[in-house]
């Protein structure tokens, strides 16, 4: 589980800190939908890395598109079958299983994609034309995210949420992916493999329903020694709470507005 508990509707302070300089950026949320692909992925499964490539390439084709946000979100529940994969969070197999259960569906596995919410079986043929349609539609929320710096190795994120229609049910939610990540894997079905990984979900906050429409999230983060900086992202998204669907997502990097 992470650790990390997000403080909504204000700052909280603490002996000890970082001291938050005033270089920062944020990103508004524009009219169209982004789609949010999120990719259910392990280094424990050999049919996973095919699919941790196109996650990459997507991220890479559409690295200047604020309009395509592409996260991998790695499940625990192969760790057993000789390989702990050290990016699994056991939240993300709950993540997964609330997914499928929306489409009234309790099978999960890997590779599995979901896009903006909704199961891609097919998503080596189907992934563009399923991002262009969601692209196509009006967005459901607006979404500022803003990405501060601070001293100590630390940075300050600020999620702001609205909704199109006060009276829907919503909630935000807030994550921060790595990119640019390796991994020699030395058991497992992906034995003496080195897989390479991008978009790789950190830290992952929420729900926090909008209440009135709104809601915000604010999370003081001191980056552990093993994450690089510059390759990080905040990704900030909003999910109706009847039928899974994302309704609207951003996403930005460090004081680079828009995507790097």
């Amino acid at each position: 589980m992470n650790p990390l508990a997000p403080i909504i509707s204000g700052i909280a302070f603490c002996l000890g800190a970082p001291s938050f300089a005033s270089e920062s950026c944020e990103v508004n949320s524009g009219p169209a939908t982004a789609a949010l692909i999120e990719l259910y992925t392990s280094e424990g499964c050999s049919s996973c890395p095919p699919a941790d490539r196109e996650l990459g390439k997507l991220q890479r084709s559409f690295a200047a598109d604020p309009l395509v946000i592409p996260i991998a979100l790695h499940v625990s529940y192969w760790d057993y079958i000789g390989w702990k994969d050290r990016f699994a969070q056991t939240i993300f197999d709950e993540r997964q299983r609330q997914l499928a259960a929306f489409e009234h569906n309790r099978l999960v596995y890997t590779p599995e994609f979901f896009v903006n919410g909704k199961e891609l079986r097919h998503w080596g043929r189907e992934l563009s034309d399923a991002i262009r349609r969601i692209n196509a539609k009006p967005a459901q929320a607006s979404i500022r995210l803003k990405w501060a710096e601070a001293s100590g190795n630390a940075v300050r994120l600020d999620a702001i949420a609205n909704a199109r229609n006060p009276g829907a049910d919503q909630s935000l939610f807030l994550a921060v992916s790595e990119s640019k990540l390796v991994s020699n894997v030395l058991r497992g079905e992906n034995s003496n493999t080195t897989l390479m990984h991008d978009a790789t979900v950190r830290m992952w906050l929420g729900p926090v329903k909008l209440a009135g429409g709104n809601a915000r999230m604010h999370q003081d983060l001191r980056l552990p020694a093993d994450w690089n900086r510059a390759n990080l992202r905040a990704v900030a998204f909003v999910q109706n709470n009847v039928d899974g669907t994302i309704d609207q997502a951003v996403s930005i990097g460090p004081c680079d507005p828009g995507k790097s």
